[in-house]
């Protein structure tokens, strides 16, 4: 049996949720930067998303301790470019950089390897185009990376200087290099400069990257004699130092390769021995190349090489047009809700309204926090959830609704009907908020990219539905019920329920009266 109607205290339930959005807005408006601003994805701001693919030298998938390495890393180059909002997050075998705004260029270059090192140079050749092949070759399956890079190891890293020399002069400095960022670092390497102008025979690796303690970009000199361009200076570390100046010590006269990623950046001649522990990188850079190229060497080299699998680029004039519409698509869709309800329930229908302007503002204010504490991001997709929330959330007021003119009709008061229509209504509706949360949950869990913000969206405004209809709605409702000028048929919209009620508690009141005189 249902609880009477004087059991429900409907002030203790209006009470506990009126607590809880004072909390929910001290905590947006005295917390964090104090502004109630939700975090907005790139699609609604503007921005850069590039998404980078793990590739490991022999193939198999990378380690989760090395993608987080890398992401640490790259974090900390995006935090030097000095741009707010950023964010890098895993997923999968994949890193996600976001960029809000400008920077968008910068953030492409944020996958480099940047793994530095120093080898001293045998020989330069001209980056000639190779000798065409006397016997056709067999062409290699493609997608066979770990094959390609076997297949040049075994040449432009033999210790045998007679094979150096062939690698050398059949080396192709246009072609792709399969041994960028694979090299490696304990055999002799033949590879090309940067500008693809020129080719190297270079001896193992003498002095690593790891070595070095800080890199600066230096703007051009304009003193006579200086350098006429940008150039990144290097200080290493009190080791890398030591065997700095024994190299140039003992290798006056020599050249010294620095080698990014398998690539000649710069190979000056040595002139003197270099012993304070510094170096100076001349590879014809502007003012971004060399600034970009300090932060990369700065924050140190990436474990896994990356590849871009894909760059996304929003202008900050369309992903105001995205909002706008994202806004006017929910606006339009709240009104139609209000319109249909207003029509058909009346007050009923208010108090509809009411509860989604409230409901609302707890999902804006719980949107403010969570972009605050973890990072969330409102996207278009999630916009899209809040759209269909919508009606889910309007779908459990219908349940309860109906119930309640269910009762009536068979006789009972707006007052009694209320307790009962609840408890029967109640398990209804926790029922598709059931079904709701659980297949947002399994969309979350086997979804990637901006999917899973439409199904985070659509499962926190299911959770947040029953937090309105059982502390707001059911409230508001049996409030009404108590009210003698809301409890009328004309104001109430259950006029005609009502009579059909009336004549139904009739009909059996004479069925009693007949059976009595019987």
């Amino acid at each position: 049996m249902a609880p009477p109607a004087g059991q429900l205290r409907p002030g203790r339930y209006l009470a506990i949720f009126a607590l809880i959005v004072v909390a929910l807005y001290a905590l947006v408006f005295f917390t964090g930067d104090g502004k109630p601003n939700p975090k907005l994805g790139i699609d609604l701001q503007g921005g850069t998303r590039v998404t980078l693919t793990a590739r490991t030298p022999d193939g198999q998938p990378p380690s989760k301790e090395s993608l987080n390495q890398a992401r640490q890393i790259i974090e900390t180059r995006v935090n030097g470019m000095g741009i707010g909002g950023s964010e890098v997050a895993l997923d999968g075998s994949n890193l996600i950089i976001t960029v809000p705004g400008a920077g968008g260029e910068e953030a492409k270059q944020l996958g480099q390897t940047a793994e530095l090192n120093f080898r001293k140079v045998v020989q330069q050749l001209p980056a000639t185009q190779p000798p065409a092949p006397t016997t056709p070759q067999q062409a290699q399956p493609p997608g066979d990376s770990q094959q390609e890079i076997e297949a040049a190891k075994a040449t432009r890293q033999s210790t045998d200087p007679n094979v150096l020399m062939q690698a050398a002069q059949a080396l192709d400095c246009n072609a792709e290099d399969p041994l960028r960022g694979n090299d490696d670092p304990k055999l002799p390497l033949v590879t090309c400069d940067r500008e693809g102008t020129a080719k190297y025979v270079l001896e193992p690796v003498f002095l690593e990257g790891k070595e070095i303690a800080d890199s600066m970009a230096q703007p051009p000199s304009t003193q006579p004699g200086g350098t006429p361009a940008w150039t990144v200076n290097l200080n290493f570390k009190s080791a890398g130092a030591k065997t700095w100046a024994d190299f140039t010590s003992a290798n006056v006269g020599q050249r010294a390769a620095f080698v990014l990623d398998g690539e000649v950046v710069s190979a000056p001649s040595i002139s003197v021995p270099l012993l304070g522990g510094n170096a100076e990188i001349n590879g014809q850079f502007n003012q971004q190349s060399a600034t970009d190229l300090a932060n990369i060497l700065k924050y140190g080299s990436l474990p896994l090489a990356f590849d871009q699998s894909e760059a996304e680029t929003v202008s900050a004039t369309l992903g105001v047009a995205s909002l706008e519409a994202g806004l006017i698509a929910g606006g339009i869709g709240l009104l139609l809700v209000a319109v249909y309800c207003l029509a058909y329930y009346r007050l009923l229908g208010i108090l509809t309204v009411l509860s989604l302007i409230l409901s609302g503002g707890v999902v804006y204010g719980v949107l403010v926090l969570l972009g605050r504490w973890i990072g969330f991001t409102l996207d278009l997709a999630g916009v899209a959830g809040f759209i269909v929330a919508i009606g889910i959330t309007a779908d459990s007021f219908i349940v309860f609704f109906e119930r309640l003119k269910d009762e009536i009709r068979e006789g009972r008061t707006f007052r009694s009907s209320v307790p009962r229509a609840w408890v029967r209504a109640r398990r209804t509706i926790l029922s598709a908020d059931a079904v709701s949360f659980l297949a947002a949950a399994v969309l979350y869990v086997l979804a990637v990219g901006q999917v899973k913000g439409f199904a985070f969206t659509l499962g926190m405004s299911t959770v947040l539905d029953l937090v309105v209809v059982f502390l707001v709605t059911h409230p508001l409702v049996a409030l009404a019920s108590k009210s003698k000028f809301l409890s009328k048929p004309s104001v109430s919209g259950l006029g005609a329920v009502q009579r059909i009620g009336n004549r139904a508690r009739a009909e059996r009141k004479a069925t009693a009266t007949t059976s009595k005189e019987a």
